[in-house]
């Protein structure tokens, strides 16, 4: 009797179960290793030692993530300024305990999780108090409003040594890693460029006054941000076209791939040292006001390079597309090479880079194929998270400096060791914004 080759059937047998999952389309080395990997690891916690979880932002991101971590604790309290967000999160989570201060929810002993939904400008303020309080954080990306936000909100996790995660999920997708190994072990050469493609936002407006909503603290909601009136398109969705808010495609997507762009080139505690940025389009008077179309040129201290484009904006060094406009992804240009991710797709000049099998001796990256598992699994160990509270906090720099300079107009200097814009009193200034009282710090003291 032949003896049948046990190592092809179980390479056959992994390839067949990844073939109808997110492993789809992988080299067959790297489905084996991680599907591997995945056996071994921990399993949720058992019903008997489930963390107390409270979500904070009951819109469809917030209920969303929350969905996700229901697996790993049981959620005890939801809080929303929207009473028909915060009732429907209710009902949905079983929760025992409905709130429209967040402040309120963080004064329970039994919650011990607080996952973070809010609209972007509510991030920093909620996960601060939440540090306070002695909870550890997942939290929404992108991360802060502004720099001055993150550097702040650094001291806080660290003084009261939270586990943050932010939600930037792309790190605990195989195919994001993989790329930036590829990119860390030099199978395209030297680095050279990178190049950013976020959708374009919506170009809208003018907006009329509306009816503030019944069950809608509005003044609550718009928290640090200057009054003004509801419209009807200046709250839950479309709150991130608005710059006193957050800062469009620019810092919402840009939150995704500026992460992954600066954990391939191994610049994820630093930062570019230049910003050039342009708005492509004139914004309409009285609608969205964060920059629609843009191109943003970046460098960094290394000679290396990054482009910050829009996808109907165009690249000549693009490597994937038309030229004309700018695939939702990130592509790494080396000197021998080039390699280009984005959900769901991973593509490189030559199969070879990719189908041939890392050494023994590469340098591996942080290796998480759950993010919010991983998040309660640091939890249980007190060791950082795939995306701790700095790299959030240094990849979202990125995106607030491409938005000043765009905003600007012009090009502005940063130094990323003391985090700083050099030689421009005004830029320099942008890097925090007045907060309307009473929404300011002391809000949360």
């Amino acid at each position: 009797m032949r003896t049948p080759n046990l190592h092809l059937s179980r390479r056959r047998f992994l390839k067949t179960a990844a073939a109808t999952g997110a492993l789809a389309g992988l080299p067959d080395w790297l489905v084996e290793e991680t599907l591997s990997a995945r056996a071994a690891q921990p399993r949720p916690l058992s019903p008997n030692d489930k963390p107390g979880i409270g979500l904070i932002g009951c819109g469809g991101q917030g209920r969303g993530d929350c969905n996700w971590a229901k697996s790993f604790g049981n959620v005890i309290a939801v809080a929303d300024v929207d009473e028909q967000h915060a009732a429907e999160a209710k009902k949905q989570f079983g929760a025992e305990h409905q709130f429209t201060d967040f402040r309120k929810l963080l004064e329970r002993e039994d919650i011990h999780v607080i996952v973070n939904g809010t609209p972007d400008h509510w991030h920093t303020f909620v996960n601060i108090a939440a540090a306070r309080a002695g909870k550890d954080i997942y939290s929404e990306k992108p991360l802060t409003l502004t720099v001055d936000e993150g550097k702040r909100l650094v001291k806080e996790v660290r003084a009261h040594q939270r586990i943050l995660q932010v939600g930037s999920q792309q790190r605990s997708d195989v195919r994001f890693r993989l790329a930036c190994e590829l990119v860390r072990n030099g199978r395209i050469g030297k680095l050279e460029h990178m190049i950013v493609g976020l959708p374009t936002g919506p170009r809208e407006g003018p907006f009329p006054k509306q009816p503030v909503p019944a069950g809608l603290n509005w003044d609550f909601y718009n928290g640090q941000a200057p009054a003004w009136d509801y419209n009807g398109h200046n709250t839950h969705w479309n709150f991130r076209w608005w710059y006193c808010y957050s800062g469009g495609q620019m810092t919402d997507w840009g939150a995704h791939h500026n992460d992954i762009a600066q954990w391939g080139a191994g610049t994820e505690d630093s930062g570019p040292v230049s910003f050039d940025g342009k708005s492509l389009v004139e914004m309409i008077p009285g609608g969205y006001d964060a920059a629609s179309r843009y191109r943003i040129e970046c460098k960094y201290a290394t000679g290396v390079t990054m482009s910050i484009l829009d996808e109907n904006t165009g690249s000549e060094r693009s490597v994937v597309g038309d030229k004309q406009k700018t695939p939702n992804g990130v592509q790494f240009l080396g000197s021998d090479g080039w390699v280009f991710v984005s959900r769901g797709e991973l593509r490189a000049s030559k199969p070879e880079l990719i189908e041939e099998p890392l050494p023994g001796n590469a340098l591996r990256l942080y290796k998480s194929d759950n993010h919010m598992g991983n998040f309660f699994e640091c939890l249980r160990s007190r060791k950082d998270p795939i995306c701790r509270v700095e790299i959030g906090h240094r990849s979202i720099s990125v995106a607030h400096l491409g938005a000043i300079s765009v905003r600007l107009g012009r090009p502005i200097q940063w130094d990323p060791v003391k985090e700083e814009i050099v030689g421009d009193p005004e830029a320099a200034r942008m890097v925090s914004r007045p907060m309307r009282p009473p929404y300011d710090y002391g809000f949360i003291a």
